[in-house]
């Protein structure tokens, strides 16, 4: 198990072709493994760009804090 924690928003894209965001959240246990839990965004958008404007308008993330899939 890897202890590297993961990005905390991933962007990725949906099968009828549009972007959803998940917001993770990471916290460790007592041996200091990361657990990870998520929660999906109700917002669609219709590219990755704006998807990503958007989690630096309303998260303020940075670049490195944003993961694709």
């Amino acid at each position: 198990m890897s202890r590297v924690s993961v990005r905390p928003y991933l962007i990725s894209k949906d099968p009828e072709g549009s972007f959803r965001v998940v917001v993770r959240t990471t916290r460790f246990n007592s041996q200091g493994y990361p657990l990870v839990s998520s929660a999906d965004l109700p917002e669609v958008f219709p590219t990755m760009t704006s998807a990503r404007t958007y989690l630096r308008e309303n998260f303020r993330a940075e670049t490195t804090d944003i993961a694709t899939k």
